[in-house]
């Protein structure tokens, strides 16, 4: 059996306290895939690559098992904000 989505974000929401957070099985349910959103103050100063770098660490265990994560974003909250207020004035418009 392979990881779940929700081992996935317990081990994301305990270690890195994330203010928004998105797991997506992209497996079709056997646990070896999965794309993931994740905003944390954890990220301020750090590089993109090193954001991964953190977020593989995170889920070391896990990834024993994982065959591919796609982090789609990894962004600090103030990151996080402005895309949003970004979103939000392209859809007004």
């Amino acid at each position: 059996m392979g990881v779940t989505k929700e081992q996935v974000e317990s081990s994301l929401t305990s270690k890195l306290n994330p203010s928004h957070l998105e797991v997506i099985d992209t497996s079709g349910g056997c646990g070896a895939s999965f794309a993931i959103e994740i905003v944390s103050e954890q990220f301020e100063g750090q590089r993109l690559l090193e954001r991964h770098r953190i977020v593989n660490g995170a889920l070391q265990e896990e990834m024993k098992q994982i065959h591919a994560l796609s982090i789609k974003k990894a962004l600090t909250p103030e990151q996080w904000k402005q895309q949003q207020e970004t979103e939000k004035s392209k859809s007004d418009a």
